[in-house]
């Protein structure tokens, strides 16, 4: 990832794309927004809409491709969402049938993508404040967790929210709380500090997405919302087919962090 850090975007998804490499992105192309993939049937676009407005949180959306439209061009003129992204998921019938480096072979005309706003945005500006991103230091996919929080449902899709997690000392929190909350258009401020337990979570150190980072004894859990929400939903409701980033694999936007912001 550190070779990647101050690439470009497009040669960050050139490397995905000629699956040079196929890491978690966090990290990398920094000042540069990352996105949440979803691409799923027309038929269900309408529905997938309508619980991204009811939840905002985990599903800012960032751009909406029409039906058999590849090129994201309202946000990343020219980059290819069918194999800009080192590692995609197929869900079949709410289970992962299989996880690629590219999603040709699965391409229809019929399909919709959403790109979701992801928490690796603000990280920048959290590094820039000297705010420690544990999972950056030790080179891990960030880790992830269903809560015992509903989200709000919307036609075939309803299921917990999930969480990204960041161990901070107390008195870095404040700070993380004000710049995070500064970009809403991808998660904002945190949704839950400290105890795991309330929020549903039994073992900090068994993510059920990504991987497991150290919390030191000094250090309080922090939470936000995260974009891998709606595959929770698609595993609740057992849709017959959807495709999306495999968690912690994001989509490298154009789009620079400081136009997310409401500083």
């Amino acid at each position: 990832m550190k070779d990647l850090e101050f690439a470009s975007p497009k040669e960050v998804r050139n490397s995905f794309k000629e699956e040079v490499i196929v890491k978690p992105t966090a990290g990398m192309a920094r000042g540069y927004a990352q996105a949440n993939l979803i691409v799923l049937p027309e038929e269900l676009a309408f529905e997938f809409m309508l619980f991204a407005y009811r939840n905002p949180k985990p599903c800012p959306l960032l751009d909406v491709l029409e039906a058999g439209q590849f090129e994201p061009f309202m946000s990343t003129p020219g980059a290819d969402i069918r194999t800009d992204l080192p590692k995609y998921r197929i869900y079949e019938n709410g289970k992962v049938k299989e996880e690629v480096t590219n999603i040709k072979e699965y391409w229809r005309d019929d399909l919709v993508s959403f790109l979701l706003g992801c928490s690796f945005t603000f990280e920048d500006a959290l590094l820039k404040a000297d705010i420690p991103i544990r999972h950056i230091e030790e080179n891990k996919n960030v880790p992830m967790f269903k809560t015992n929080i509903e989200t709000n449902e919307a036609g075939r899709f309803s299921g917990p929210l999930v969480v990204t997690m960041r161990p901070l000392e107390s008195s870095l929190i404040s700070k993380a709380v004000q710049i995070s909350g500064e970009y809403e258009e991808v998660h904002g401020a945190p949704v839950h500090i400290g105890n795991p337990e309330e929020i549903g979570i039994s073992d900090i150190n068994n993510p059920d997405f990504g991987d497991a980072v150290k919390v030191k004894e000094n250090e309080i859990p922090v939470f936000w919302a995260c974009g891998v929400t709606p595959q929770a939903a698609i595993m609740r409701s057992k849709l017959p087919f959807v495709i999306t980033h495999s968690p912690g694999y994001m989509f490298i936007t154009d789009i620079k962090n400081e136009d997310l912001s409401n500083y």
